[in-house]
């Protein structure tokens, strides 16, 4: 198994939730929070993409499951 590295976002402040997003060699993005680290979010890169550019906008997206 493949160890993943994961990497605490730059927009986490120090002493607070933060979040770490990891990379599987599939290509497949993991998301997890500190407060819960054995929750994990699967989505791809261009899912992210998506998300990361409707939060700069401040627009609403639809999230499918």
């Amino acid at each position: 198994m493949t160890e993943l590295n994961w990497q605490k976002s730059t927009y986490s402040e120090e002493a607070s939730s933060c979040v770490y997003l990891a990379a599987t060699p599939t290509g497949t993005v993991l998301l997890r929070e500190s407060d819960e680290p054995e929750t994990i979010l699967t989505t791809g890169p261009d899912q992210l993409r998506a998300l990361i550019a409707a939060l700069r906008l401040g627009t609403a997206i639809a999230i499918r499951t």
